[in-house]
């Protein structure tokens, strides 16, 4: 079933979801439905969120919540987890992580605050698996000032991610950009109103070739771009 009609024929706990970001979840997640999986919600409101991905993911999810309200506890039942601290306390995220192991998916639904979005992307992006989602919604709240944000404001997550643009292609920025950890471990990042998703994957060389057949019919194999891997760690 959909995550629209899970969405929209719920009659648990309640759920409070933009509908535009259902069909966008579903994009980048379908690929891990009825698989064995970890999933980290950061924020839990009134839980029902959390009884949607169980119900979307199946039986082989273990979903773990982290909420600073200590009454988010009454959310927890089989394959769901909850945990009480702040998303911007990083000794709490490590031990979060000590915990549990790492994520294949990571949704921060938390405060809104860019601040601590950025705090909690911070510890927790490395700590997704090798080809695990990261998802960052409601970033709307990046560009009003009771959230602390702005248009173009340096301090916020959005402005963070379109520099982590450049940082994604730092092989081809002729040395101007830093290769780091990011560049490596990142396969793609994209952007949706209110919403990015980083997903993980490794591109341990990249290059470019000329295949096919030459005037002359000759079958042609050229490499004529190659990018040598930088390792990171």
């Amino acid at each position: 079933m959909s995550l629209w009609h899970l969405f929209n024929l719920n009659d648990g706990k309640t759920v409070f979801k933009w509908t535009h970001y259902l069909p966008i979840y579903e994009r980048h997640f379908e690929r891990f439905v009825n698989r064995p999986l970890s999933i980290l919600e950061i924020g839990c409101l009134h839980g029902g969120s959390l009884q949607m991905w169980k119900r979307y993911f199946g039986p082989l999810v273990n979903i773990v919540a982290i909420d600073i309200d200590p009454n988010a506890k009454a959310h927890e039942e089989d394959q769901i987890s909850v945990r009480i601290g702040d998303q911007s306390d990083e000794k709490f995220l490590f031990n979060v992580v000590e915990e549990f192991g790492q994520f294949d998916i990571i949704v921060d639904d938390g405060s809104h605050l860019p601040e601590h979005q950025i705090k909690s992307f911070k510890v927790l992006y490395p700590n997704i698996k090798d080809s695990g989602v990261y998802v960052v919604e409601d970033l709307h709240t990046n560009y009003w000032p009771e959230y602390s944000g702005g248009l173009k404001k340096d301090t916020t997550f959005i402005e963070l991610s379109k520099n982590l643009i450049d940082e994604l292609n730092a092989y081809h920025t002729r040395g101007v950009v830093d290769v780091t950890e990011f560049t490596n471990s990142t396969f793609s990042m994209s952007f949706y109103d209110s919403m990015i998703f980083f997903e993980k994957g490794r591109l341990p060389r990249r290059h470019d070739l000329i295949i096919g057949k030459d005037a002359a019919g000759n079958r042609l194999w050229q490499e004529k771009q190659s990018v040598p891997y930088k390792n990171t760690k």
